[in-house]
């Protein structure tokens, strides 16, 4: 196998949403109800539902810009690439970059509709939330069948019709579902209570995967606000750890042994020593801790091998040693159109990570892990020769599909007399104290 001979899956990559977005989704009241994308006096874009407003949709979309224009912006949908907002550019994006086929979170609502569960009238949040769900089934996914993986986001703050929404979301074919890896952020019960139950048994008759994505429940931690930003973002991976910990010990997972759990963005180099951690805390405490209601006769290790998929961007460490891992739970991301994206040069990052390993390996974390595990029928639409790295990306050319660096203006030139300095965590947390004002 060479490089242009892969085919790759980004089981985690996110849209910025267009205005338009409810408009063929919703009538009347509901529609004039619905989140509205809106402009400030000072040209940034912000979104408004419900009396409450927040800002750009698009906050570190930076994907195509010079990296020295990288950081927090852009603030309107005009700074971004097309293909961030538009799903026929998005399409010209992945073939330019090789990508076959991708599930993508949103961005409006926050990674897992979090959005409407803050507002007051959760009687018009369910219906907005349907109707998002709706957009990026049937508009979204749909334009082009066989390319994008359905995600959807659920009502937890109501179990009736959080079930009812998995049952409506099945029946689309949507394999996937988004939630707060900790949804006690937004009141409501933790994982470990009775009331996610029915919840776990329709997710599971329905065969669906819960995607966690870092950041959408227990924010990364920052040791202070003087700590350099590249400091927050360097452990803001391993941050899902939190989470992953939490999960393991649900003890749903021991009734429901087929429960699929995506931890979206976490990347896995830090894996072995977690499962090392969890088998050695088990072994020397549950004797008190009574832990075995979560693993009764199975070591944590055991348990997290048998339910989390583990996702990378650029992982060389992970993937030298993944004999420590579940061959069959790990998969590729991409994170267009983040900064952490390599785009449009994933193949040639991936590749030398991955050809060490056997050809079988390497369709398992480029492709078929993911296809087996979102139920993700890829070669239903296409055969395997008509969306490889080469053959996608003749096709782009064929386009023109223009990859050059776009600058929007760069960063405002320092005061007279101002020295360059680090960014720390404080600034970027400035940043969007500031963005949030955005009337």
């Amino acid at each position: 196998m060479e490089m242009n001979d892969m085919v790759i899956v980004s089981v985690d990559d996110h849209i910025s949403e267009p205005p338009d977005l409810f408009d063929k989704h919703l009538t009347g009241d509901a529609l004039a109800t619905a989140p509205k994308l809106k402009l400030t006096a000072s040209g940034t874009d912000y979104w408004e539902y419900q009396g409450q407003k927040w800002p750009s949709v698009g906050l570190n979309a930076v994907v195509g810009r010079p990296f020295e224009e990288y950081g927090m912006e852009p603030t309107s949908l005009e700074q971004m690439r097309k293909g961030v907002y538009d799903v026929h550019e998005r399409i010209k994006d992945m073939d330019v970059n090789g990508i076959a086929a991708s599930l993508n979170f949103g961005s409006v609502v926050d990674f897992a509709g979090g959005r409407f569960h803050q507002v007051a009238d959760k009687d018009l949040s369910l219906i907005h939330l349907r109707a998002y769900n709706d957009w990026h089934v049937d508009e979204w996914c749909a334009a082009y069948p066989g390319r994008f993986i359905p995600c959807g986001i659920l009502p937890t703050w109501n179990m009736d019709a959080t079930v009812a929404e998995i049952k409506r979301l099945a029946a689309k074919g949507c394999t996937a579902v988004s939630i707060n890896e900790n949804p006690t952020t937004k009141g409501l019960p933790s994982i470990h209570n009775a009331y996610w139950e029915p919840m776990w048994k329709a997710i599971t008759d329905h065969d669906m995967v819960i995607c966690l994505h870092i950041g959408g429940g227990n924010p990364a931690p920052h040791a202070s606000m003087e700590t350099p930003i590249e400091a927050w973002i360097t452990t803001m991976p391993m941050s899902i750890s939190l989470g992953a910990a939490d999960w393991l010990h649900l003890e749903a997972l021991h009734r429901y042994p087929t429960m699929k759990i995506a931890l979206s963005e976490g990347g896995i180099g830090w894996v072995p020593y977690f499962m090392e951690r969890a088998d050695f805390s088990h072994w020397r405490h549950k004797t008190w801790t009574h832990s075995d209601m979560a693993f009764g006769e199975l070591k944590p290790s055991d348990v997290f091998k048998r339910h989390f998929m583990l996702c990378f961007i650029d992982d060389k460490f992970g993937l030298q040693n993944l004999r420590f891992l579940n061959e069959d739970l790990v998969s590729y991301e991409c994170d267009y159109p983040h900064s952490d994206t390599l785009w449009p040069e994933v193949p040639e990052h991936l590749w030398p990570s991955v050809k060490h390993l056997t050809v079988e390996q390497i369709d398992k974390v480029t492709h078929k892990n993911a296809m087996r595990f979102w139920n993700f029928d890829l070669f239903k639409h296409y055969k395997r020769e008509e969306v490889t790295v080469g053959a996608l990306r003749a096709k782009a050319v064929a386009a023109g599909v223009d990859t050059s660096p776009k600058s929007s203006g760069g960063r405002a030139p320092l005061a007279p007399g101002e020295k360059p300095r680090p960014i720390t965590s404080g600034d970027i947390m400035g940043m969007f104290a500031k963005h949030d004002r955005v009337a």
